[in-house]
Protein backbone atom coordinates (compact mmCIF):
# COMPACT_ATOMS: atom_id res chain seq x y z
CA UNK A 1 0.00 0.00 0.00
CA UNK A 2 1.43 3.34 -0.60
CA UNK A 3 2.02 5.65 1.96
CA UNK A 4 1.35 9.40 1.04
CA UNK A 5 2.94 11.70 2.91
CA UNK A 6 1.12 13.77 5.55
CA UNK A 7 -0.57 17.08 4.26
CA UNK A 8 0.32 20.06 6.13
CA UNK A 9 -2.54 21.31 8.36
CA UNK A 10 -2.88 24.76 9.72
CA UNK A 11 -1.55 24.84 13.91
CA UNK A 12 -5.52 24.95 14.81
CA UNK A 13 -6.50 22.19 12.83
CA UNK A 14 -3.19 20.24 14.53
CA UNK A 15 -4.32 21.00 18.04
CA UNK A 16 -7.79 20.04 17.26
CA UNK A 17 -7.42 16.61 15.79
CA UNK A 18 -5.13 15.84 19.53
CA UNK A 19 -7.50 17.45 21.38
CA UNK A 20 -9.50 14.92 19.90
CA UNK A 21 -7.97 12.13 20.49
CA UNK A 22 -6.44 12.68 23.48
CA UNK A 23 -9.69 13.87 25.23
CA UNK A 24 -11.77 10.96 23.60
CA UNK A 25 -8.38 8.12 25.39
CA UNK A 26 -9.63 6.39 27.87
CA UNK A 27 -6.13 8.34 29.97
CA UNK A 28 -7.96 11.59 28.95
CA UNK A 29 -10.82 10.60 30.82
CA UNK A 30 -8.94 8.88 33.93
CA UNK A 31 -7.15 12.62 33.83
CA UNK A 32 -10.42 13.78 33.66
CA UNK A 33 -11.46 11.95 36.97
CA UNK A 34 -8.23 12.54 38.68
CA UNK A 35 -9.02 16.11 38.56
CA UNK A 36 -12.32 15.86 40.23
CA UNK A 37 -10.81 13.73 42.66
CA UNK A 38 -8.58 16.04 43.84
CA UNK A 39 -10.55 19.14 43.29
CA UNK A 40 -12.61 17.11 45.46
CA UNK A 41 -9.78 15.99 48.14
CA UNK A 42 -8.80 19.69 48.51
CA UNK A 43 -12.62 20.60 49.30
CA UNK A 44 -12.21 20.52 53.64
CA UNK A 45 -8.64 22.48 53.28
CA UNK A 46 -10.51 24.97 51.74
CA UNK A 47 -13.64 24.64 53.97
CA UNK A 48 -15.67 24.18 51.26
CA UNK A 49 -16.21 27.63 50.71
CA UNK A 50 -18.04 29.56 47.63
CA UNK A 51 -14.43 30.19 46.29
CA UNK A 52 -13.27 26.66 46.07
CA UNK A 53 -16.54 25.78 44.06
CA UNK A 54 -16.04 28.68 41.52
CA UNK A 55 -12.70 27.24 40.81
CA UNK A 56 -13.84 23.74 39.61
CA UNK A 57 -17.24 25.60 37.76
CA UNK A 58 -15.08 28.50 36.01
CA UNK A 59 -12.66 25.89 34.86
CA UNK A 60 -15.41 23.28 34.16
CA UNK A 61 -16.96 26.04 31.67
CA UNK A 62 -13.76 27.03 30.00
CA UNK A 63 -12.94 23.83 29.08
CA UNK A 64 -16.20 22.84 27.44
CA UNK A 65 -16.49 26.51 26.24
CA UNK A 66 -12.96 25.69 23.69
CA UNK A 67 -13.71 21.86 23.15
CA UNK A 68 -16.76 22.84 21.29
CA UNK A 69 -14.94 24.94 18.74
CA UNK A 70 -11.91 21.90 18.90
CA UNK A 71 -14.25 19.25 18.37
CA UNK A 72 -16.73 21.52 16.15
CA UNK A 73 -13.25 21.78 13.87
CA UNK A 74 -12.37 17.84 13.92
CA UNK A 75 -16.26 17.01 13.05
CA UNK A 76 -16.49 19.17 10.04
CA UNK A 77 -13.17 17.90 8.71
CA UNK A 78 -14.51 14.42 9.57
CA UNK A 79 -17.46 15.12 7.24
CA UNK A 80 -15.86 16.31 4.65
CA UNK A 81 -14.22 13.25 4.47
CA UNK A 82 -16.79 10.83 4.54
CA UNK A 83 -18.90 12.94 2.20
CA UNK A 84 -15.92 12.91 0.11
CA UNK A 85 -15.47 8.91 0.41
CA UNK A 86 -18.96 8.45 -0.30
CA UNK A 87 -18.84 10.82 -3.60
CA UNK A 88 -16.02 8.69 -4.99
CA UNK A 89 -17.89 5.12 -4.55
CA UNK A 90 -20.82 6.89 -6.37
CA UNK A 91 -18.59 8.03 -8.91
CA UNK A 92 -17.18 5.05 -9.21
CA UNK A 93 -20.15 2.67 -9.19
CA UNK A 94 -21.16 2.00 -12.93
CA UNK A 95 -25.21 1.79 -12.32
CA UNK A 96 -24.39 4.32 -9.25
CA UNK A 97 -26.84 8.07 -10.28
CA UNK A 98 -24.12 10.93 -10.22
CA UNK A 99 -26.46 13.25 -9.75
CA UNK A 100 -26.67 12.02 -6.18
CA UNK A 101 -23.10 13.29 -6.03
CA UNK A 102 -24.07 16.88 -4.30
CA UNK A 103 -26.94 15.82 -2.33
CA UNK A 104 -25.84 18.25 0.25
CA UNK A 105 -26.21 21.40 -2.24
CA UNK A 106 -30.12 20.17 -2.56
CA UNK A 107 -32.79 22.51 -0.66
CA UNK A 108 -34.89 20.74 2.21
CA UNK A 109 -37.36 20.46 0.13
CA UNK A 110 -35.35 18.25 -2.44
CA UNK A 111 -34.26 16.33 0.05
CA UNK A 112 -37.59 15.34 1.31
CA UNK A 113 -38.94 14.70 -1.79
CA UNK A 114 -35.69 12.27 -2.43
CA UNK A 115 -36.18 10.76 0.96
CA UNK A 116 -39.98 9.77 -0.31
CA UNK A 117 -38.97 8.44 -3.14
CA UNK A 118 -36.05 5.95 -1.70
CA UNK A 119 -39.05 4.93 0.84
CA UNK A 120 -41.15 4.12 -1.77
CA UNK A 121 -38.63 1.78 -3.89
CA UNK A 122 -38.04 0.27 -0.01
CA UNK A 123 -41.68 -0.32 0.50
CA UNK A 124 -41.50 -2.02 -3.18
CA UNK A 125 -38.93 -4.11 -2.42
CA UNK A 126 -40.25 -5.20 0.97
CA UNK A 127 -43.62 -6.48 -1.21
CA UNK A 128 -41.10 -8.63 -3.83
CA UNK A 129 -39.81 -9.99 -0.88
CA UNK A 130 -42.72 -11.23 0.25
CA UNK A 131 -43.77 -12.26 -3.25
CA UNK A 132 -40.99 -13.72 -4.34
CA UNK A 133 -38.40 -14.48 -1.47
CA UNK A 134 -36.04 -12.01 -3.14
CA UNK A 135 -35.27 -7.94 -3.46
CA UNK A 136 -32.34 -7.67 -4.90
CA UNK A 137 -31.62 -5.70 -7.66
CA UNK A 138 -31.01 -2.25 -9.06
CA UNK A 139 -34.62 -0.04 -9.68
CA UNK A 140 -34.61 2.44 -12.09
CA UNK A 141 -34.54 5.27 -10.09
CA UNK A 142 -35.97 8.17 -12.54
CA UNK A 143 -34.60 11.33 -10.60
CA UNK A 144 -35.29 13.62 -12.61
CA UNK A 145 -38.90 14.54 -10.58
CA UNK A 146 -36.72 13.95 -7.01
CA UNK A 147 -34.28 16.56 -7.63
CA UNK A 148 -36.23 19.13 -8.92
CA UNK A 149 -35.95 19.14 -13.02
CA UNK A 150 -39.38 17.79 -13.37
CA UNK A 151 -42.12 19.19 -10.94
CA UNK A 152 -44.70 15.95 -12.28
CA UNK A 153 -43.25 12.97 -10.04
CA UNK A 154 -44.72 11.40 -7.36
Amino acid sequence: MTRYPPYPRSPFAQLARWTAKASGHPLGFMLAVLVILAWAATGPLFGFSDTWQLVINTGTTIVTFLMVFLIQNTQNHDGAVVQLKLDELIRAERNAHNALLDLDELTDRELERLRRHYLELARRAREELRRRGQDTGSPELGLDWAIGQDESGP
